[in-house]
């Protein structure tokens, strides 16, 4: 008898964990009444936040503003940076990122959403190095130096695209476009997208002319990776956005079909 109370006590135990291992974000988020959102407030147009005011704007508020009132909770964006990103959403800082490049490195710890859609990486520098630089070729030589932001994927890149030229590798809340403006560096790489905002404000910029951008790469939300009930919902959820023509919507408002 001893030993059927012994199983049977196991047999609670067991199911318990199951139970809690099985909680997912979705059922926290319902429950709560609140979606949490890691964000990095630096990335033009994506996620910009006005220090003043301590609020954010750009494309991926609004998604996730929309995703939050589809789901019929507030939202609440958590300030994070890029070398924490990863580590925010597994250990539950946040139950979802705003917009992330799709890397092998980030998906060994983290869950991804369905991508939306993708950016390649260009070159920047100041208007006066025109005739310095065509070309990627060009910045690939010793005595040039290319800088990056920590935790970002072109930190990966700039070491993978120039192995000749010197690396500035800054920490947010610096950027790498502003050690090209400052003198620091001679150019920096970033996103298509984010280049052509950044070249908008910053008369002395310019995108580097090259052939086409290098690393095509998708971009998606990430999330826990074992919290497959709230991937699974996230990714519904994007799939009938598609099919509404949102994200069509946002890329127009916020300028994302730049080439």
């Amino acid at each position: 008898m001893k030993f059927f109370k012994v199983a049977a006590a196991a047999v609670i135990l067991a199911t318990g964990a199951v139970q809690v291992s099985a909680q997912s974000a979705l059922s926290e988020i319902l429950s709560e009444g609140v979606l949490k959102v890691g964000t990095t407030g630096d990335w033009n147009p994506m996620s910009m936040r006005n220090v003043a005011t301590n609020t954010y704007e750009g494309y991926d508020i609004d998604v996730m503003t929309a995703l939050a009132a589809d789901l019929g909770v507030e939202v609440e964006f958590v300030p994070t940076d890029w070398k924490t990103l990863v580590a925010g959403v597994t250990s539950g800082q946040y139950h979802i990122t705003g917009s992330a490049s799709v890397s092998p490195a980030r998906a060994k710890a983290a869950g991804y959403s369905d991508s939306y859609f993708s950016l390649a990486t260009v070159p920047l520098t100041l208007k006066t190095n025109m005739e310095r630089f065509t070309d990627w070729d060009d910045l690939n030589m010793e005595g040039v130096s290319v800088a990056a932001t920590l935790g970002t994927t072109q930190e990966t890149q700039v070491k993978q695209y120039f192995p000749d030229a010197t690396h500035r590798i800054v920490e947010a809340p610096a950027r790498d476009f502003q050690e090209v403006l400052s003198g620091r560096a001679d150019a920096s790489i970033t996103s298509n997208v984010e280049a052509h905002k950044l070249v908008a404000q910053y008369d002395q910029l310019m995108i580097v002319p090259v052939d086409a951008g290098r690393s095509p790469t998708p971009i998606a939300m990430l999330l826990p990776q074992a919290d497959q009930v709230w991937i699974n919902y996230v990714n519904t959820w994007i799939t009938l956005k598609q099919e509404q023509g949102f994200f069509d919507d946002l890329g127009v408002k916020w300028q994302l079909q730049a080439e």
